[in-house]
């Protein structure tokens, strides 16, 4: 039964009710301007799918028929592998980490055992896998789970060091149990650990091998329920393996060391191995190492086994990395990993484990990688990783999505990639390749772009549900490298960690222009390019943002772009600053005082910079030091390609920057926006007070650290991920006088810069933290030769709306409703010669591409600007500057994330709460269409990189490894299901190895066992009711049998049950032709026998 929610229904009412007083306020009815094409029916939301390296994974498996890989971490997640595109996330309910997985070889389903006691089946032959049986145990803590090839009976150790077996197919306790009394010597007095290894002999199904931790092995015979043989060795056992002639097995020891034992030799190890430790030369025992977590044992036809461990380095290497060793023969190969070793799994082309194994790869699962190495090549060389696991390679940082790009961007950005990638890999095709992938009806360009701690960007190909890598850009080369001296450490101790990390990422699709801020606020600005140059000097602006009230009419000397004055056309001369910043000390660093003054927190490289294809620097805008004081971190930036600027803003002001003449147009600080209207009692301050951080969307903002070196941490320090609070009030009503207005968003536009203007000019228009909107004027000069010439002129215009938090995003529409995106320039080679620098010139002439209407048109034709910030929004008319429609989004929580989106009908605002609530609001009415309670926010990672875009679709980084992707559109979610790859292809299942005519002949073959007799309730009886609970799963046994839902999964459905039926039918009819065949010649057997008895006395018979 569904929940109902009093709660839920009350705000909902209350929503709606704010809503409609408010439109009634405006003076407008609900929305007679325009017909809205989306209502409600149109939104659905729905995760889509998960992509990058599952997050502290703790086991994994692999069915090496269907080749499919499954991993299961600390949080309950399964995640599912196939070829490169066919990945599956699953979410085990109760959330405990996954200790086992095992395959149903070959059968499409898998079992997971939890550290909660529960073990589960999962139905893998539906594109979203689900769980058809669970066990809870009750009295027993699980330690380990085995499944023979082609068994239905489960083997699960305990803790106590018992062992039960399960039906898979019905999910029920057999009445057979392995107690560790009976399997061990009853002299024995300590209890042997719990249960590490079980295993069937490869040769005798019959017999179970039962590794215990105190060092005891057991060979158990099943039939007559007794050990046959016990083996004891005086360390402690981690892993066990056989040889596949089942007369050997192997152990690895927490001391570093290998045994290896006959099966009939039971007194002592035949051979004892230490792989990593010095053999002292008066015949000691070697020193002990650390130990051998896991071993495999894998046989090859023509030459020698393969012994792969993990662990058992000497102690004395410290500071070594972990390491897998693979022993072949007299060599062994000892490969350093990134990261600690999880688990690894020997890749082998049989499923039998009683035939020669020839192995041919590892997998090997690391704390934050997969590693797949080729056994067959020499040297060992790893596989090239086809899925995206790289996305925390460094921390990410930030996130932007983009839906519905420029066709020829994904194929430009792949192909300056391609010459990024390393060499020495297999030559081989990547072996996890099983699935198919689903049939997709998106066929729109979607990119991601990740910014990282260590300065880099990438972008990715999010098109139909996958994920690729397409391009990586470091932007930390344009710097110097600090060395660990005095001198560069005061100049960069600012940023206690990660200096060089990405913050904000401004980027237009169709010019490919990118700018990037970062944390020690610096900007970069990069255009593409398809050819190699040499930079002889990295250009550079300095500029000087600062925030005295009491000193706003005297501003500072020194520091390019410090004037702030409008500019003058001597002011923006196209001949800018290109020397580095000041090396420190210098007269103009230090006063005599030593208080910094005028020093970037970076050095930008004095040496010439070779810039391969791709993105290419163009500018370097550093913020300085002024006073002693470091610069603010940067909290909004924007860029605009037809104009040629870049606009950003922290807590002190904004500066607007022209990057094509390189210089600095404005630099104002916030207040100053205002002029003589400033609506705020601001309080007249130095800046050596106390600071508090800016209020906008800047990384630091939400937890509130008010000291400077919390302001600078990087934003993957530690407290990123502590419990999301906000102690402001983001009122204006009740504004803390003390609090700096940062600069929040910004939206270049063409609109209407004032009050009643009669045409439409470029405009910039300005949100800041306490919810003021100002527009800003741009004069730009002709498109050609003098816009490098003539100066851009900028001028403060005035205020636009006040709402309620900080402005989180603007948007215009025309008066249609149609969505007006700002202007932009289509891309053109940069670094272009001969006839193709001519057609780059022509490119620069034309008149930008803008679709705003045209400048004569008359005053009622107005433009409609949207305004959205953590609280509220409003729709306002222009130029009349009108409130027409106005909608509380929140009361008690405030708006993190906010886009105004196109959807396929229309045009929508869609938010992303605090408390977890995504919402959508139909344009330009503001009617809620879609409000769900999603997920509460839990840490700064989801604030930080959730983002919307166009056609429906969301992103978050969920872990910090991995991306969620959701869809809030019904549409996606109707054909989601034919969108996502199937796991299970039907494959026919290996031929069991030949035994041969002499092992036939005489016995030495592999032995069967009857489990069903043995295991059976007819034999075994019922176990014990109270030792684990049976938990039907949803879709009960039929799940086992259904494929993928939908008309094409029941169409399917319905044929098999045809041809099943028809195939029954022709049983039957061959069953009865039989009969009759049969009944004729019995009829004429007893013919001829009354006909041969006919004439015979009763004597004679």
């Amino acid at each position: 039964m569904k929940k109902f929610n009093i709660r839920k229904v009350l705000d909902g009412l209350k929503e709606q009710a704010s809503s409609s007083v408010s439109s009634g306020q405006s003076g407008a009815p609900e929305n007679n301007l325009m017909h809205e094409t989306l209502q409600s029916e149109n939104f659905q939301l729905c995760k889509t799918v998960r992509h990058g390296f599952p997050y502290q994974p703790s086991s994994m498996a692999h069915d090496p028929v269907q080749k499919i890989l499954a991993i299961g971490t600390q949080s309950g997640a399964l995640r599912l592998f196939g070829r490169p595109g066919v990945e599956c996330y699953c979410q085990h309910e109760s959330g405990a980490a996954v200790i086992s997985l095992q395959f149903l070889i070959n059968e499409g389903a898998l079992v997971s055992a939890l550290a909660d006691d529960s073990v589960h089946l999962w139905n893998l032959r539906q594109r979203r896998p689900a769980i058809l049986h669970s066990l809870k145990f009750n009295r027993e803590r699980i330690t380990f789970v085995h499944l023979p090839f082609q068994s239905k009976w489960l083997y699960i150790g305990t803790e106590k060091g018992n062992i039960h077996i399960v039906n898979v197919e019905s999910f029920t306790l057999s009445g057979y149990v392995i107690m560790w009394n009976k399997a061990i010597e009853l002299s024995s007095k300590a209890h042997p650990g719990p249960v590490v290894h079980i295993s069937d002999n490869p040769m005798d199904e019959g017999k179970l091998i039962i590794g215990y931790e105190a060092g005891i092995v057991v060979l158990w015979d099943l039939k007559s329920k007794k050990a046959d043989y016990r083996y004891t060795y005086d360390e402690a056992i981690h892993s066990v393996a056989w040889h596949h002639e089942g007369k050997q097995f192997i152990c690895s020891h927490s001391d570093g060391t290998l045994t290896i034992w006959n099966i009939k030799g039971q007194g002592k190890p035949f051979q004892t191995i230490t792989p990593h430790g010095k053999q002292p030369k008066d015949g000691k025992k070697p020193e002990p190492c650390k130990p051998i977590l896991k071993v495999e044992y894998k046989t090859t036809r023509l030459g020698d086994p393969f012994m792969i461990l993990s662990g058992g380095l000497s102690y004395d290497t410290v500071g070594r990395r972990p390491c897998l060793t693979v022993m072949h023969g007299k060599s062994t190969a000892v490969l350093e990993m990134d990261y600690p070793i999880v688990d690894f799994l020997t890749l082998c082309e049989t499923p039998y484990s009683n035939d020669f194994q020839e192995p041919y790869a590892v997998v090997v699962l690391l704390e934050k990688d997969l590693v797949v190495i080729d056994l067959a090549q020499n040297g060992y060389p790893i596989f090239e990783n086809p899925y995206p696991l790289t996305i925390h390679e460094s921390p990410v940082t930030c996130c932007e999505y983009f839906a519905d790009c420029p066709v020829d961007l994904i194929p430009a950005l792949y192909s300056v990639g391609s010459r990024q990638k390393r060499q020495g890999y297999s030559k081989k095709e990547w072996p996890i390749s099983g699935g198919n992938w689903g049939l997709g009806t998106q066929s729109y360009p979607e990119i991601i772009i990740t910014g990282h701690a260590d300065g880099t960007v990438k972008f990715w190909d999010a098109s139909a549900i996958m994920l690729q890598v397409l391009y990586k850009l470091k932007t930390a080369k344009v710097f110097e490298k600090s060395r660990n001296n005095k001198e560069d450490k005061q100049n960069t101790e600012i940023v206690e960690e990660d200096p060089f990390a990405i913050q904000i990422m401004a980027w237009c699709p169709e010019s490919r222009m990118l700018c990037v801020a970062g944390v020690s606020a610096n900007l970069i600005i990069y255009r593409f390019s398809k050819q190699e140059i040499t930079t002889e000097v990295v250009q550079l602006l300095e500029v000087r943002l600062q925030y005295e009230v009491n000193d706003m009419e005297s501003p500072p000397e020194g520091g390019g772009g410090g004037d702030r004055d409008l500019p003058t056309p001597g002011a923006a001369s196209p001949s800018p600053q290109t020397t580095g910043p000041p090396t420190h000390p210098s007269t103009s660093s230090n006063s005599s005082d030593g208080v910094r003054d005028n020093v970037p927190c970076l050095k930008v490289r004095s040496t010439p910079l070779k810039q391969s294809s791709g993105y290419q620097v163009e500018l370097v805008v550093q913020l300085v030091w002024v006073s002693g004081e470091p610069p603010q971190q940067i909290t909004s930036l924007a860029l605009n390609s037809s104009y040629g600027l870049i606009v950003f803003g922290n807590s002190n002001g904004l500066a607007v920057v022209d990057y094509l003449q390189k210089t600095v147009l404005l630099n104002l600080g916030t207040v100053e926006l205002y002029g003589s209207n400033d609506p705020y009692q601001r309080q007249a301050r130095s800046p050596r007070k106390a600071r508090q951080p800016a209020g906008g969307n800047g990384l630091c903002d939400i937890n509130e650290g008010s000291a400077s070196e919390d302001r600078c941490k990087s934003p993957t320090s530690d407290h990123r991920d502590n419990s999301f609070s906000r102690s402001r009030s983001s009122s204006v009503t009740s504004i803390d006088k003390e609090a700096r207005e940062a600069i929040t968003s910004f939206h270049f536009c063409e609109t209407f810069a004032r009050k009643g203007d009669s045409a439409i000019t470029p405009c910039l228009y300005v949100g800041t933290s306490l919810g003021t909107v100002l527009a800003v004027a741009l004069n730009l000069p002709p498109a050609g030769e003098q816009r490098l010439l003539q100066p851009v002129i900028v001028l403060p215009s005035g205020t636009l709306a006040r709402l309620k938090g900080s402005i989180l995003r603007m948007a215009f529409l025309d008066n249609t409703g149609t969505f007006l995106p700002p202007a932009f320039e289509t891309w053109y080679e940069p670094n272009a010669a001969g006839a193709d620098s001519e057609e780059r010139d022509k490119a620069r002439k034309r008149r930008p591409v803008s679709v705003s209407p045209s400048t004569s048109q008359e005053l009622q034709e107005s433009q409609y600007a949207v305004v959205c910030s953590e609280k509220q929004a409003k729709v306002i008319a222009l130029p009349s500057q009108n409130c027409i429609f106005k909608h509380s989004i929140t009361e008690t929580s405030f708006v993190l994330r906010a886009d105004v989106v196109q959807m396929n009908i229309g045009n929508c605002v869609a938010c992303f709460c605090a408390n977890g609530h995504i919402m959508t609001l139909s344009l330009p009415g503001l009617r809620p269409l879609l409000d769900v309670n999603y997920l509460p926010l839990t840490d700064m990672r989801i604030a930080r990189t959730f983002c919307f875009t166009n056609l429906g679709q969301a992103m978050y980084l969920t872990s910090p490894t991995e991306i969620q992707r959701i869809t809030y559109s019904q549409e996606t979610c109707e054909n989601l299901q034919e969108m996502l790859g199937e796991l299970f292809t039907p494959v026919e299942t290996p031929e069991a190895p030949n035994r041969g005519f002499f092992k036939g002949l005489f016995g030495g073959g592999a032995t069967s066992l009857d489990r069903e007799e043995l295991f059976g309730e007819t034999q075994a009886g019922k176990a014990s009711r109270g030792l684990a609970q049976h938990i039907p799963g949803p879709q009960g046994l039929e799940g086992m049998k259904g494929a993928a839902s939908g008309v094409v999964a029941d169409l399917a459905r319905a044929r098999i049950a045809l041809d099943e039926r028809g195939q029954k039918l022709g049983e039957l009819d061959e069953r009865t032709a039989a009969m009759l065949a049969s009944a004729d010649s019995f009829g004429k057997h007893a013919h001829d026998m009354m006909l041969k008895c006919k004439d015979k006395k009763w004597y004679q018979f």
